[in-house]
């Protein structure tokens, strides 16, 4: 490992030569911007606004920018003439338990090697007091120009200093929280600790990042000149409402299936564990759901659907003879005259015939009474 710093662990009059390196590093896949029409690379340039020339780094030095925009140029010579105590130290101030410190204010990992053989004993000599103190030591520290504050703790024959933020730089949580009116069941509690114990702990070593290994194939897919895999289509959890019980019980009983476990088939069996009695599952209905009714397994419609749909065909039916009644009534009244004439008509017409058929009548009785006669 390369050293980044070199300086001592300042332990009230001990003094402590030590090298400071990076504990961590960074596995990330990073991509080089390119030009899509020929695929050149795309680099960029220092140029000055005034000359509009492009200039080097020797030309280059330090300016800070007040609120209206005024450049104020700073020289180094004018930054290494501060008085900073810590420029070249880690001087620990303070020893305090490991829980006081906040995860949140946790930075930069680094290692703390011992340089040089006489830096040996008081090394050995501060890793052994953390230890049995059980506690961590607070220190300043100066680094890449400005000062900084640390936390040296032990990590297994080595002691380690995370950089920490300082206070003010923690941003507060009361914006963030949510709202406090929200209330939560103990039923609802003793699911999400079975679901927690269900889970239960993991090795860390065993984490691995899914994604880069991802990428990774796709570079050496497409380096070699092969198509790359599709990749799996995944559900996607969307913005859906859920029963938020239902979801606890699914979550366990998945959870339980994925160790190799056998899943409960009733549902809350993980509350009733705690509680005596199982869960209450009150699924929240769907637009869907509430517009039309299930159906049985067998394809027959249930009683409350024939209800239903019989209702249905009934006022379909009311409908229709009113729309036809109405439709009567209107037309009825723009043709009545029409109609009327009509009827008048015809009553003519059928006294005319009427009156035809018995004078015919009349002249054929007067006929056939002579012919009786004679035949006599």
């Amino acid at each position: 490992m390369r050293s980044i710093w070199n300086g001592a662990i300042s332990f009230g009059l001990v003094s402590i030569p030590i090298k400071v390196v990076n504990a961590t590093e960074s596995h990330s896949i990073s991509f080089r911007q390119v030009h899509l029409d020929d695929g050149g690379r795309i680099r960029y340039r220092k140029f000055c606004e005034l000359e509009d020339r492009e200039v080097t780094t020797g030309e280059i030095g330090k300016a800070y920018e007040d609120a209206d925009g005024t450049l104020i140029p700073i020289t180094d010579e004018e930054l290494s003439a501060l008085p900073i105590p810590t420029a070249r130290t880690i001087e620990i101030v303070a020893f305090v338990p490991a829980e006081r410190i906040d995860p949140l204010q946790m930075d930069t990992a680094y290692y703390l090697a011992a340089n040089g053989v006489p830096a040996t004993k008081p090394y050995v000599l501060l890793r052994e007091a953390l230890k049995r103190s059980q506690k961590v030591a607070v220190a300043k520290f100066a680094l890449r120009g400005r000062e900084r504050l640390g936390m040296l703790r032990v990590v297994d024959d080595v002691i380690a200093m995370h950089g920490l933020l300082w206070p003010d730089e923690i941003r507060s949580t009361e914006e963030v929280a949510p709202d406090a009116s929200v209330t939560v069941r103990d039923k609802e509690l003793d699911l999400a600790d079975a679901l927690m114990d269900t889970l239960g702990e993991v090795e860390l070593t065993e984490l691995h990042d899914d994604y880069r290994e991802a990428v990774e194939e796709l570079v050496a897919a497409k380096a070699s000149g092969e198509l790359p895999a599709a990749p799996p289509a995944g559900e996607r959890a969307g913005g859906k409402v859920l029963d938020l019980m239902a979801a606890l019980e699914k979550s366990v009983r998945a959870a339980k299936v994925s160790r190799g476990e056998k899943a409960g088939e009733e549902k809350g069996e993980e509350a009733g564990a705690r509680t005596g009695e199982s869960a209450e599952v009150t699924p929240l209905p769907s637009r869907r759901s509430a517009r039309t009714a299930p159906k049985e397994v067998g394809g027959k419609k249930s009683t409350s659907t024939a209800r239903k749909t019989a209702a249905k065909k009934t006022v379909a039916k009311s409908t229709a003879k009113s729309t036809a009644k109405s439709t009567a009534k209107s037309t009825g009244q723009a043709a009545g005259k029409a109609t009327a004439t009509k009827s008048t008509a015809k009553k003519t017409a059928a006294k005319k015939t009427t009156a035809k058929k018995a004078t015919g009548k009349k002249a054929a009785a007067k006929k056939a009474t002579p012919r009786g006669r004679a035949s006599a």
